[in-house]
């Protein structure tokens, strides 16, 4: 390295990346660094393509070049991204980053249909993306995915057998609702279903993924303590309303995972149908927005038990029109995403 690329690399590490309260240097972000005639190129590799601090970041570093090596200069850097994990050493799906739990405390608050639109969002940034229903007794997938009658195959590898999910829009997907009759009724006993459910996470060929999302059925149950026995899960996105009734079990569901037997990091708390716009009308019209379920409980308890908090999703016609038809992704879910990959890639810091 010659006398020009240490003076950059020094100018460089009095980057910091705001999130992680490290310099870039030392957080190797910096990659591929050249000095041309004329031109100085590198790469920032970001921790979460869905970072919404990029354009911030790159402007930074070229302001920190300039100073050091002068304003005559061409500076080109590009932006890459490398999705991190804590699960490296994990044996239990070694090819799986980053597992994450939708839950909420109750049910009926849209906690599918997050799952859904974060599983849309992470993927529209170009990462590889699972989601598994784990709601064995009221699996929503098939219906929000329009695949209702969609079928798994069973492979057989090295003496044995693995279920391959279904794909869609680069998303793979997979259901107990895959595996059963259409309309079929599972009574089954909390042992019976912690097994199937131990099953769909153990004997499924996932491959590699930046982000396996597990839309988990409501309340506490048995299902919860068998993912926290089975695998290292990065954290759990909480779905609630802002309705009191919804923030009762949402609190609820925070004590559980709270739990020594269980132990999941909280990584943040969406607040679900927040309110209702009136259609047509500007975003600044005085009573235009209208507050069904009572006005931001959710955003209020995740300050109060120190949560972050990912946002707020308003009701959307859009949804009810999705029905029987592959989804897609929705804007506001965008900036949900953007929170909660950043919120995974500081947990993954520490």
């Amino acid at each position: 390295m010659n006398d020009l690329e240490q003076k950059i690399i020094q100018a460089l590490s009095q980057v910091q990346d705001p999130d992680l309260k490290q310099d870039l240097v030392s957080l190797e972000m910096i990659k591929d660094l050249v000095v041309g005639p004329d031109t100085i190129t590198c790469t920032l590799v970001l921790t979460t393509p869905a970072c919404p601090l990029q354009e911030m970041l790159k402007q930074a570093c070229i302001k920190a070049i300039q100073s050091a090596v002068g304003s005559t200069w061409k500076i080109d850097i590009s932006v890459a991204a490398k999705v991190t994990t804590s699960r490296s050493q994990c044996a239990t799906l070694p090819g799986i980053k980053n597992i994450i739990a939708i839950a909420s405390g109750k049910g009926g608050v849209g906690k599918s249909t997050v799952a859904t639109q974060l599983a849309l969002a992470l993927a529209h940034y170009g990462v590889q993306v699972g989601l598994l229903d784990a709601d064995l007794f009221g699996p929503s997938i098939p219906t929000m995915w329009g695949c209702e009658t969609a079928k798994v195959l069973i492979v057989q590898r090295e003496e044995k057998k693995y279920i391959v999910p279904i794909e869609r829009q680069g998303i793979k997907l997979l259901s107990i609702g895959f595996l059963t009759r259409p309309h079929e009724a599972l009574v089954w006993r909390g042992p019976m279903a912690s097994a199937a459910f131990r099953q769909l996470v153990q004997e499924t060929d996932w491959g590699a993924l930046d982000y396996l999302l597990i839309d988990l059925p409501p309340g506490t149950s048995d299902i919860h303590l068998t993912l926290a026995q089975t695998v290292p899960v990065t954290g759990v996105v909480l779905v609630t309303t802002p309705h009191k009734v919804a923030l009762v079990d949402v609190v609820k569901a925070i004590a559980m995972f709270q739990k020594e037997r269980i132990q999941m990091p909280i990584l943040g708390l969406v607040e679900n149908m927040a309110y209702f716009r009136t259609p047509n009308a500007p975003h600044a019209q005085e009573g235009s927005l209208h507050y069904i379920f009572g006005k931001e409980g959710g955003k209020e308890l995740a300050a109060t038990h120190g949560i972050p908090f990912l946002g707020q999703i308003p009701l959307l016609t859009d949804f009810c029109l999705q029905q029987h038809t592959e989804p897609v992704l929705l804007e506001p879910f965008q900036a949900i995403a953007q929170n909660l990959a950043q919120c995974i890639s500081i947990r993954n810091a520490l």
